[in-house]
């Protein structure tokens, strides 16, 4: 039986209408959700968190007017800024009293796990850009994404962050001051990535087998390392450098491994992609413990960012499983 559509003038009936409206407004956000999750997960260096905000915007966009809005895309994204906006100033306190080094929550940046990944990809933003971002205000870190990142004009940041273009230019030239010549080494490793992947195997299976040989060779000599547990996990409370410090933590991680008896059967090495760099996963009895995000100096790694605070991996966690 043919479903009926028009009513005796022929016009659409309500609910007919309502599901068009329903699917256009969904088809117009879904095209769009791999841009506004990208915008707020920079702008809050959290996925959980900005899978939240984006959400959130779904939910005001669907319910909003929108007849007088020329660009969907733009409207979207100036929700999905103050939305980040709000959370991110009052998130701010509570950073200032976290419990050793903070680090952005990691994502899998694998072009098979889906368009959020895809998009982290494209604009290959690492946990040490991300980190370095924290130096920013609010309304310089949402100025600057939106200016270098999406490339939107002083006009449009201006009218997403309720200023003027004037401030907006100057949100975005004082963020460019703040990060200065940090902002190139910030950037996510370049190179050879398979070339890359290999090094970060190499440590893998040594760190697995203790082998103080081989992970000196693949520390470059001043190398670094930050560790966030969140006070929740033993991690590192201060930024390790050099070599010989780096590599004394990694064996004696072996050590207390070995001695507590811990079956290497249950430790799974994994190296993945993490926003835009080759990182080692590492999982016990199938849980995700920790990350380690790696920078590489040619053929060494020069630094590790390694997140072990278990509400920063269950969005990762999330991912290596689907």
């Amino acid at each position: 039986m043919e479903t009926r559509v028009f009513d005796d003038r022929g016009r659409a009936e309500p609910d007919v209408v309502e599901r068009r409206v329903t699917m256009t407004t969904t088809d117009s956000f879904e095209r769009y959700r791999p841009k506004l999750f990208g915008v707020a997960y920079r702008m809050l260096g959290s996925a959980s968190e900005a899978e939240d905000a984006v959400q959130d915007a779904w939910l005001r966009y669907a319910t909003s007017e929108r007849s007088d809005v020329r660009s969907p895309e733009a409207f979207l994204t100036t929700i999905v800024t103050r939305l980040c906006l709000d959370r991110l100033k009052s998130a701010r306190a509570s950073r200032e009293e976290y419990v050793g080094p903070w680090l952005p929550e990691p994502i899998l940046t694998d072009d098979r796990q889906g368009p959020e990944s895809a998009a982290a990809v494209a604009e290959s933003v690492s946990l040490a850009f991300m980190v370095l971002l924290e130096t920013l205000s609010p309304e310089e870190r949402a100025a600057f994404l939106l200016r270098e990142v999406f490339e939107y004009d002083s006009r449009e940041i201006a009218g997403m962050l309720k200023t003027s273009p004037e401030n907006a230019r100057q949100l975005v030239h004082r963020a460019r001051a703040r990060l200065g010549d940090r902002r190139a080494h910030a950037r996510a490793s370049s190179g050879d990535r398979e070339r890359q992947r290999q090094v970060v195997q190499r440590f893998a299976t040594a760190l697995r087998d203790g082998d103080a040989d081989t992970l000196a060779s693949v520390l470059a000599e001043d190398v670094t390392l930050v560790s966030d547990g969140g006070g929740k996990v033993s991690a590192a409370r201060r930024p390790l450098v050099g070599r010989p410090e780096v590599l004394t933590l990694f064996l004696g991680i072996h050590r207390v491994a070995a001695a507590e008896g811990i079956d290497l059967n249950r430790i799974r090495l994994d190296v993945i992609d993490v926003n835009g760099e080759p990182a080692l996963a590492i999982a016990i009895d199938g849980r995700v413990d920790s990350i380690y995000s790696c920078e590489l100096d040619g053929g060494t790694i020069g630094a590790f960012r390694i997140v072990r605070n278990p509400d920063k991996l269950r969005y990762i966690a999330k991912q290596l499983a689907g």
